[in-house]
């Protein structure tokens, strides 16, 4: 179980976090109902979703990265 106070867990919430918000961007009903705020408080799901989206190639090494040391390094 990773510690959210500590940096692997704030690393792991985070690279969930972009990865749900890339996947609601791809599902028509959740982008317009969740992504449709581009400013403010929901304007965080959006900027993640582009962060998700532009670079998922890096999301997706740093995914598995992270599995891989909280699964048999941690």
């Amino acid at each position: 179980m990773t510690n959210a106070y500590s940096l692997d867990g704030v690393l792991v919430f985070g690279l969930l976090f972009v990865c749900t918000c890339a996947y609601f961007r791809k599902v028509p009903r959740l982008k317009v109902w969740l992504l449709s705020e581009k400013r403010g408080v929901w304007g965080v799901f959006y900027k993640a979703a582009v962060i998700g989206t532009r670079l998922h190639a890096a999301v997706a090494i740093s995914c598995i990265v992270m599995a891989f040391y909280v699964l048999f390094i941690k």
